[in-house]
């Protein structure tokens, strides 16, 4: 078998740190989407403190055709922002998970990953 030489000892490891590398931009990208995720979501929420703040400044009855829209286009930003952060969250623990078996199942690579 090919795998017991030092060659392709050499071979696996490096494919095993290939694997996991192309893992951990997977992850990066994920943290990406989380970090997105938190900037949709926070921008309603200081539209809306805007408005609160605001609020002694104008009538709701007189402003209410312009009001509703625009908590309509908040609540469909927060509900966006909750997606990927929850979408984002739960990929990283997949990737997680992944460099977790790898270090299980190749004991070459679990010295250099905590």
């Amino acid at each position: 078998m090919q795998e017991s030489t030092p060659r392709g000892k050499a071979e696996e490891s490096t494919l095993l740190f290939n694997e996991i590398q192309l893992i951990l931009s997977e992850k990066r990208t994920a943290l990406s989407g989380l970090r997105t995720g938190i900037a949709v979501f926070v921008l309603p929420l200081s539209v809306l403190s805007a408005l609160v703040a605001t609020s002694q400044h104008y009538d709701f009855g007189h402003a209410a055709r312009l009001l509703v829209p625009l908590l309509v286009l908040t609540a469909g930003l927060i509900a966006l922002g909750i997606y990927l952060i929850v979408h984002a969250i739960r990929r990283i623990h997949h990737y997680d998970r992944l460099i977790r078996e790898i270090k299980r199942k190749h004991s070459v690579v679990a010295e250099f990953i905590d």
